[in-house]
């Protein structure tokens, strides 16, 4: 089988991945109840008790909502550094202290065939970070609730067979959107959200002719729309010299109520 995943929801309204090799299978959030997340798992032909670990991004709620019931209903370990622990701990609930790892940012845990390496991200909570998979020579990276790409965040991320980036707002719909200042500001800083016009520009970086596809994520039910999304970077990367036949076209979509399709992550 190989590497493969699924993003089970995308959003403000919850989110959650499956990562998956032949052996082993990881939950990157929780973001939705423990009893949507189930349905949607097995939407998806999963069931609960084949988790072998949650790996935590940050405690904001929208990514782990049903952290703490999820885990104790089937018994899965969650992972995540310290400072995100001691975020999170008072809103999960009882967890067992053999189901809390610590997995400190920039520490890469094996599960199964795939390596698994966590790196630090910009955005306005504990210690957040994103995750890297590679198994059998591929490369698939999370990369979602950053308010910038780094050069560190690029150094890690670039050169993926598969990417899922967050491309969070359009800019002049947020400006002009129903939120107070202080929330719009907040989205729009370092420690906020990647906006279309920046995930564009990262792409531009990130891109190699390794990577297969992108998978635009976190996009705002307010402030966004996935064809604006979809165009503003297309729009980008064309003028920065990127020309796709549509067939091969890289840009993917996320959803915020229902999962991709499973994306087997091969070389060519």
């Amino acid at each position: 089988m190989g590497m493969r995943f699924t993003n089970l929801g995308s959003g403000s309204t919850g989110n959650a991945t499956i990562v998956q090799c032949e052996d082993k299978a990881v939950l990157v959030d929780a973001g939705m109840s423990a009893k949507r997340l189930d349905e949607l798992m097995r939407m998806q032909g999963v069931a609960g008790h084949e988790i072998d670990a949650i790996l935590v991004t940050h405690e904001h709620s929208d990514h782990i909502k049903g952290l703490g019931a999820f885990a104790r209903k089937f018994n899965v370990p969650i992972y995540a550094n310290e400072a995100t622990w001691g975020a999170l701990e008072r809103h999960v609930g009882q967890i067992t202290a053999e189901q809390r790892v610590i997995m400190e940012t920039g520490e890469t845990v094996n599960f199964g065939s795939m390596r698994t390496t966590s790196y630090a991200i910009s955005h306005d909570a504990a210690e957040p970070v994103g995750y890297v998979f590679e198994d059998d020579n591929v490369k698939l990276s999370l990369a979602t609730d950053l308010g910038y790409v780094s050069d560190k965040v690029r150094r890690m991320i670039e050169d993926s067979d598969v990417l899922v980036l967050e491309s969070n707002h359009d800019v002049n719909m947020l400006r002009m959107g129903r939120y107070p200042w202080n929330i719009k500001r907040r989205i729009l800083s370092d420690v906020g959200h990647l906006s279309n016009e920046a995930a564009g520009e990262a792409l531009c970086q990130l891109m190699t002719d390794r990577t297969k596809r992108v998978y635009l994520a976190h996009l705002s039910l307010d402030h966004n729309m996935m064809d604006l999304a979809r165009m503003t970077v297309n729009e980008i990367l064309e003028n920065n010299g990127f020309f796709f036949k549509r067939e091969e076209h890289p840009l993917r979509e996320t959803y915020h109520d229902r999962p991709t399709a499973w994306d087997e992550v091969r070389r060519r």
